[in-house]
């Protein structure tokens, strides 16, 4: 670790809470991080881990709408079940806090009066979108259309979720109100902006200078604005939601959310920490990480630090802000609006026990170069071949052998063999690995190292075979059984950080507690905690600040080789320092008996999973031609009464239909115009059976000149009308005409 820093404080996007978050979500920031600060824990460091939800802005106020409720029903819904998912994950905030709260709302006013006090904001009046029959200005969101890059329809004004493309409302084709339907107006209004383009050498210089190990995606975003030219921003906007703009004037204006939001973050550092929050916020001695998606990127390298900048009063910036790219499901980008996501309180829901399988996975499969893809057989997979197969397999055997031949109780190590030392001996560069990937970012390579681990003792287990040694050499077995628990107790230290859940599980098999570094959540006072096998949490109280081995020697001193009354139990604590070591658990340490550390994913499980995305996609695809059979196409140029007169339309009847061979689409019919008896070729075969258009009465245009197709004549064109969904269908009288009835 960078020895300059005496802390971390670690935010993570604040999410909107208009809706529970989704897989998405999780592997772009929150997984992630997560990772990032219960390794620095274990480690000793002093880390400050924040966030909450985002409870103003416009997709609030577009769920209330949709629900008949007001904003604030659907933030304190939503709030609880965002907050209920990470908790179920294992990711667990000091602080998850919201910006609907008080605290907040006078943090947020404060910030922007200051700013506006100082003169920093510039004022400019320009044309937005209004809808004339809501009668109310229309936020980006609120205005969809038809999308200029791709062509799909219900692209928003900011975004068109099919394609990805950023968009303005300027740039939809016919767009519409969200809220009446209406064709939206341009209406004058005013407005504060911050003015980026005069932050724009200093942040060339912080950033593009200054930041170049930055991951390519965000250093390069960040580039790409600033080399194009930084624009004044808006700061406000004409909404009834959100934190009041606090100056004269400003009536029916609130905050605009991008403003407002960051500042959540030193909201809920206040409320959490009243009394040392400036620490956290304004010391040189701490480190600010930012854990984003890509999308946030702009807001949190360009618009957040101005804001801080413009301040001034000593705010500290991002020392780093890792962003994640996309995540995808089953193929197709996840879409919130479309319920096309796999939703963690639902997962929790689904797969009781499994959510470090979901962990796993997500970290395995970790957007953070490209967007990537998350497939439930590839969940599958990875749990029954890797967790299961390999972690649970080496596990299991090593635990359940050890009660096999000796009591329970870790046997004594003798003298050590190639193959023994060899095992071993890749234990510490696996961990050099390990945190040269954390503490560059690079979470899926730092998983790999910790499933190396594992299959190092898994291999170790296989070649050594101690099951049939113990029939010969029961010192041997011991020995090989001795080497095999010192694994698994390194795999408790290492997967703490990735799967929570299963590395308490196997501490408490192993019978230890481990050291996990600082909890602010109790306020003010600053602690430190070891998780003690099937006691939950046990706070030991130290001073603040200190350094991990302080830290550590504290704990041990009260929790660490203490035997449990009336168990007889050893009590080792473990911490990141010590994995590699090589007595990690002590000859007659005992052991409880072992569980399965994973179970087996079976396939009804995931065909639920699959069944229940394909019923989603049927009904999206069938709204979707629905939608489209409603919209009408353009009316064609004009044509004249003379030229109407010259088509010749009469009734007709089919009287033989046959297929036209080595086609799909074509049938040969033979009909009565009551004229004369003709043939017509129409490619009609996808939509209409020969038995079905026997005897059928249609309408044709009897004057079109003939043509061959496929070696048929033609003579004549059958009158249909085509859906916008491709299916067509036949213009019929109302009712049965004479053939060769005109029609005009």
């Amino acid at each position: 670790m960078d020895k300059k820093f005496k802390r971390t404080l670690v935010t993570c996007a604040l999410p909107y809470a208009n809706g529970p978050v989704h897989i998405g979500h999780l592997a772009g920031v929150y997984v992630p991080a997560d990772i990032y600060v219960r390794y620095l824990r274990m480690r000793g460091e002093d880390v400050l881990y924040v966030c909450g939800s985002d409870e103003h802005g416009v997709p609030i106020t577009i769920k209330a709408r949709q629900q008949g409720c007001t904003p604030q029903d659907i933030v304190d819904q939503y709030h609880k079940i965002i907050k209920d998912s990470f908790s179920g994950l294992g990711i667990n905030f000091d602080i998850y806090g919201r910006t609907s709260s008080e605290v907040h709302g006078k943090n947020a006013s404060e910030f922007f009066r200051k700013l506006y006090d100082e003169g920093k904001f510039i004022t400019k009046e320009s044309e937005q979108y209004y809808d004339p029959e809501a009668k109310t200005f229309l936020a980006d969101r609120y205005i969809v259309g038809t999308c200029p890059k791709c062509g799909a329809e219900g692209a928003y004004g900011d975004q068109c979720e099919k394609c990805g493309s950023t968009l303005s409302p300027e740039e939809l084709i016919n767009p519409k109100s969200k809220l009446s339907g209406a064709e939206p107006v341009k209406k004058k209004t005013s407005h504060w902006y911050l003015p980026l383009d005069q932050y724009e050498k200093w942040l060339s210089e912080w950033i593009l200078d200054g930041h170049k190990e930055w991951r390519s995606n965000v250093y390069g975003q960040c580039k790409s604005w600033i080399d194009g030219g930084l624009q004044p921003r808006a700061v406000s906007r004409d909404l009834d939601w959100g934190v009041p703009v606090p100056v004269e004037g400003a009536e029916g204006k609130v905050l605009y959310v991008w403003f407002d939001a960051p500042i959540g973050y030193i909201s809920n550092t206040q409320e959490l920490l009243p009394q040392s929050w400036e620490k956290w916020w304004k010391s040189g001695d701490t480190k600010l990480v930012h854990f984003i998606g890509k999308d946030n990127i702009v807001f949190h390298c360009i618009v957040f630090p101005s804001m801080l900048k413009a301040y001034g009063d000593g705010y500290i910036l991002p020392d780093n802000v890792p962003a994640n790219e996309f995540l995808n499901l089953e193929g197709d980008k996840i879409s919130t609006s479309k319920n096309w996501a796999v939703w963690a309180h639902e997962y929790i829901k689904d797969f009781p026990g499994k959510e470090d399988v979901m962990r796993y996975v997500l970290t395995a499969n970790a957007p953070e170069t490209k967007d990537n893809d998350f497939s439930w057989k590839d969940f599958q997979a990875r749990n029954n071949s890797e967790l299961v197969a390999i972690f649970g397999n080496f596990v299991n055997r090593a635990i359940v052998l050890t009660h096999k031949y000796f009591a329970g109780k870790v046997p004594t190590c003798g003298e050590l063999q190639d193959i023994d030392r060899e095992a071993l001996g890749e234990i510490p560069a696996l961990r050099a690995s390990l945190e040269k990937n954390i503490e560059g970012y690079h979470f899926r390579e730092a998983l790999k190292d910790a499933m190396s681990i594992a299959r190092v003792g898994n291999k170790y287990i296989s070649d050594t075979e101690p099951w049939k040694v113990a029939k010969t050499d029961i010192e041997r077995t011991g020995t090989i059984l001795n080497v095999c628990l010192q694994i698994c107790a390194d795999l408790a230290i290492a997967f703490e950080p990735f799967t929570p859940f299963a590395a308490e599980r196997l501490r408490n098999m192993l019978g230890v507690s481990i050291f996990a570094g600082y909890d602010h959540r109790s306020g003010e006072q600053e602690t430190v905690n070891t998780y003690k096998s099937g006691e939950g949490l046990a706070i030991h109280t130290v001073p603040a600040p200190c350094d991990a081995s302080s830290a550590a020697s504290a704990c041990e001193a009260s929790s660490a080789i203490s035997t449990e009354s009336g168990a007889g139990t050893e009590k080792s604590l473990l911490n990141w320092s010590r994995l590699g070591d090589t007595d990690l658990l002590p000859a007659g340490h005992q052991l409880n008996q072992a569980e399965l550390l994973f179970a087996k994913i079976e396939d009804e499980a995931i065909n639920a999973q699959l069944a229940r995305l394909e019923a989603i996609k049927a009904e999206r695809e069938a709204a979707a031609k629905a939608e489209a059979a409603k919209t009408v196409t353009p009316q064609k140029e004009e044509c004249t009464f003379e030229d109407f007169q010259k088509m010749d339309i009469r009734t007709a009847t089919v009287l033989e239909a046959e297929r036209v061979p080595k086609t799909d689409k074509l049938l040969k019919l033979s009909i009565d115009t009551g004229i004369d008896k003709r043939t017509i070729v129409s490619g009609i075969a996808e939509f209409y059976t020969p038995e079905e258009m026997v005897g059928k009465q249609i309408c044709i245009l009897a004057n079109l000149a003939p043509r061959k197709i496929r070696g048929i004549e033609s003579k004549g064109m059958i009158l249909m009308a085509r859906q916008n969904d491709g299916k067509m269908r036949f213009i019929t009288p109302a009712e049965v005409l004479c053939n060769g009835a005109e029609i005009g």
